[in-house]
């Protein structure tokens, strides 16, 4: 703990309650969740690099998407780990925490962005196909990304700059298993009103901003599929985005309930279920999502099992 009228030069993450029984299963549950997702979505990002069948844009930016993925989990579950196995508070410095959050709020904000482009490429796709090769050109997808990861990464600058000029002399634990901004904001002895009325506005313009793109692009998309005369053709049509909408439902569904409100100090219990959809489940079910639903992706990998087997087999 801390004296008042200081500011934290570490800080305390009080992770999860309960015995050492139940953080050794937690630690098996959450290490088994992080290993599957690093290696469903680097299969990934290695079959749409090598099989010419992805070479597509769709397939483009769900490589970029698993690649945030993982790094959104790796930012976080490592730390989680660490704290499981460890007993008592986990202690993490100052860097360390802004790093941390950081990067995790960078990586979002560029999950954000790709998914907009997405819809937009799924809404080209579906209702403008024979100009579909013209305007989702290769420079296009390139330029895309680009500017998604770029504005993922300016984009947080001020908000964890401003977090972080509050001075934090209530205590220095946090009752989270990562640096949150709410939990800190809680510790800040400051008046942090104004703060915290910005970062709403920015959240509701970068996940609402992207989310405006999203529900146009699905509008025509819905539209347009209804309007196919035979069933077969509806279904094949909707195949073809039903995993990026299931995506979108998931990930803005959570976001949504976590950083889009005028309080950003909400209980710690509610913060910590929320982030474990956001930094867990979701990267975990990403390749799930995007493989069991897609034709192109379960053929390329299909092969790629074969070919592998064939090579060990000599």
């Amino acid at each position: 703990m801390m004296s008042n009228h200081s500011s934290a030069t570490e800080f305390c993450l009080l992770g999860f309650p309960g015995s050492k029984d139940l953080h050794h299963i937690l630690f098996a549950t959450f290490f088994f969740f992080y290993s599957v997702t690093l290696m469903g979505n680097t299969v990934i990002i290695v079959i749409v690099c090598i099989d010419k069948r992805l070479q597509s844009p769709m397939y483009f930016f769900l490589g970029h998407l698993s690649a945030l993925e993982s790094l959104t989990t790796s930012i976080i579950i490592p730390v989680m780990l660490r704290g499981l196995l460890l007993p008592g508070m986990q202690t993490i410095s100052l860097a360390g925490c802004v790093t941390q959050l950081f990067l995790y709020l960078a990586v979002g904000t560029t999950e954000f962005a790709l998914l907009g482009a997405m819809a937009v490429d799924r809404y080209v796709a579906i209702c403008k196909p024979l100009r579909y090769s013209i305007i989702m050109n290769s420079h296009t997808c390139m330029w895309v990304v680009i500017v998604s990861w770029v504005f993922g990464f300016l984009s947080e600058i001020w908000p964890v700059y401003a977090t972080f000029q509050l001075t934090f002399c209530k205590s220095n634990v946090l009752d989270h298993f990562y640096c949150d901004r709410g939990q800190l904001l809680k510790l800040s002895c400051d008046d942090s009103l104004f703060t915290e009325f910005i970062l709403f506005l920015m959240a509701i313009f970068i996940i609402i901003g992207s989310l405006v793109p999203t529900i146009a692009s699905y509008t025509y998309i819905i539209s347009t599929i209804l309007k196919i005369p035979t069933a077969s053709g509806r279904r094949k049509a909707f195949s073809t985005c039903a995993s990026h909408f299931t995506f979108v439902v998931i990930g803005y569904g959570s976001c949504l309930f976590l950083y889009v409100k005028p309080n950003q100090t909400q209980a710690a219990e509610y913060n910590k279920i929320v982030s474990l959809l956001i930094s867990v489940v979701t990267p975990f079910l990403n390749p799930f999502i995007f493989t069991l639903r897609n034709d192109k992706v379960k053929e390329a990998l299909r092969d790629s099992v074969k070919h592998c087997y064939q090579l060990f087999k000599e």
